[in-house]
């Protein structure tokens, strides 16, 4: 017994390995849970079913095609859309989508609208001009 007593106490060595395994998960764990800034957002209203105020003025009706564009039914440009915004101080443009649109043409239409102050954008669902 009394040999055990004169061993010097080793001490295992630390493994740096698992620790830096460990800073690495936690790094790549808090970096893609984070809120990045969001640049160029096009707020909208994707149009579902629900209770909700009358608006005060009738919304505008928007069918848009990968080359063509109608207002209300009858068939426009962007300027008159552009027009028929300024003419009105806001509400709600509806928008519908033809098949075919893509979504930069999509995103030009959202842009032109949202950049008028008091019109709220709701999307309705492809499938029909």
């Amino acid at each position: 017994m009394p040999d055990r007593l004169d061993m010097a106490v080793r001490r295992k060595r630390l493994s740096m390995t698992s620790l830096i395994d460990v800073i690495f998960l936690l790094l790549l764990f808090f970096m893609l849970s984070s809120t990045f800034a969001r640049q160029g957002e096009l707020p909208l209203d994707l149009a579902m079913g629900g209770a909700a105020d009358m608006p005060q003025t009738p919304p505008l009706f928007l069918q848009l095609a990968p080359d063509a564009l109608r207002l209300n039914s009858v068939q426009a440009t962007d300027d008159d859309l552009q027009a028929a915004l300024d003419d009105q101080e806001g509400g709600l443009v509806l928008v519908a989508l033809a098949d075919g649109v893509d979504a930069q043409r999509l995103a030009d239409i959202l842009y032109l609208i949202q950049r008028r102050n008091g019109w709220r954008i709701g999307v309705l669902g492809g499938g029909g001009t």
